[in-house]
């Protein structure tokens, strides 16, 4: 059988250019970028300095800025913790952490855990639009507050967060603001000079690189600084210590040059799937809704709220078993083993029902026009199957 995907928001497949690129890294550059003492060693330092300027040129940062780690995950907790346990450390007064309560969970749960060391952790709920409120996020900096952390684009539903807007009352209130752009970083136009951010996470497999690899932005000026997560040698400004795989963060960077000049023709390439898929949907299963389907979103992320009486989790598991199985997901690829509503679904104000008839659909860059129209079909085939083994 082959399988439609339409789970890029999960994981991306790796871009054959970033591949070759990631390859002819790994058989020609091996050595450790850190030891450069010799020619082998300097070698693999500048690939790993070539990766670093492709990063920060997505993002209109400078090379000196980009700390490599394993992923957004990681990044994301080097953001909070590091930046709100760096603060603390000096004195400061600020004791207030602020999130949203739309975040990936990484972000959430690194909230959660400074409370644990004295500080204040802040969850803002979230529009039925999926968008944080500017007068929600100015009354919650009332009280002095260390860090606010507020994602550029939703995994789940793709809604986009006025970063412009919601981070000059941030900075008008001193604190610092870091993003969680694993879904926007080379999917919509991104420049840290002209957003008031502190901090920035990315993730490589994203945005068509390999998984296991990602970056955090740190900014220069005015600087900010952050306490390591954990000791080692003191590799990436002290920041992240660890031996960097160089052949990883080749194929990230090349995935990031990829992504920058491609990001416009991948945008309205998937606003066509996305309509193709919606059109052909509508008229095979009447009823369908999008999730936040009038906010600013990505093309990319669209979350399809099932008719009435159809669950998601019975839909996906009929997929799998279709001739030509469509690969989707209940929302966020860490939360749908789980088999609960979204979270994120229900924090903007749809109901546990009506978040358990919601799926994750999400094409890309290699998804074709016919394979959208193929997968509307499918889950409209699935979804009738389901409703029709319901009838007694």
């Amino acid at each position: 059988m082959s399988a439609l995907y339409f789970d890029h928001a999960a994981t991306t497949p790796c871009d054959p250019q970033a591949r070759a690129v990631l390859m002819a890294a790994l058989e020609h550059d091996n050595a450790n970028p850190h030891s450069t003492t010799h020619d082998a060693g300097l070698a693999a330092a500048r690939l790993v300095e070539h990766a670093r300027a492709q990063v920060a040129g997505l993002i209109g940062a400078e090379p000196r800025e980009i700390v490599f780690t394993s992923g957004a995950t990681e990044a994301n907790n080097l953001a909070i913790k590091g930046a709100v346990r760096h603060l603390g450390a000096m004195g400061s007064v600020r004791r207030r952490v602020i999130t949203v309560a739309t975040e990936h969970k990484c972000v959430l749960q690194s909230v959660a855990d400074l409370a644990r060391e004295g500080f204040d952790p802040v969850i803002l709920p979230v529009e039925p639009d999926g968008r944080l409120a500017p007068g929600v996020l100015a009354q919650a900096l009332e009280v002095p507050t260390a860090l606010v952390s507020i994602a550029a684009a939703n995994n789940e539903t793709g809604v986009l967060q006025d970063l412009d807007m919601l981070g000059a009352i941030v900075r008008e209130q001193g604190a610092l603001l870091h993003s969680d752009m694993a879904q926007a970083a080379g999917k919509i136009a991104v420049d840290v000079r002209k957003t008031p951010l502190a901090l920035a996470s990315l993730s490589g497999h994203k945005l068509y690189g390999p998984k296991g690899v990602g970056a955090l932005f740190v900014r220069h000026r005015p600087r900010v600084r952050l306490e390591p997560l954990f000791s080692g040698g003191g590799q990436e400004r002290g920041f992240r210590s660890g031996t960097l795989p160089g052949f990883l963060l080749a194929g990230f960077g090349e995935a990031c040059r990829i992504a920058g000049t491609r990001m416009a023709e991948d945008a309205a390439h998937l606003a066509t799937l996305q309509e193709i898929f919606l059109d052909s949907l509508e008229r095979a299963l009447p009823g369908c809704v999008v999730n936040a389907a009038h906010s600013p979103r990505l093309p990319g992320i669209f979350s399809l709220r099932l008719p009435a009486g159809l669950r998601a989790l019975d839909v996906v598991s009929a997929l799998r078993q279709m001739p030509h199985p469509v690969q989707a997901s209940l929302g966020s690829a860490c939360s749908s083993a789980e088999l609960a509503p979204s979270y994120v679904l229900e924090a903007m104000g749809l109901s546990a029902q009506e978040a358990g008839r919601s799926l994750r659909l999400s094409p890309g860059r290699f998804t074709s026009a016919a394979d959208a129209l193929n997968a509307a079909g499918t889950v409209a085939q699935a979804a009738l199957r389901v409703r029709a083994a319901a009838q007694p």
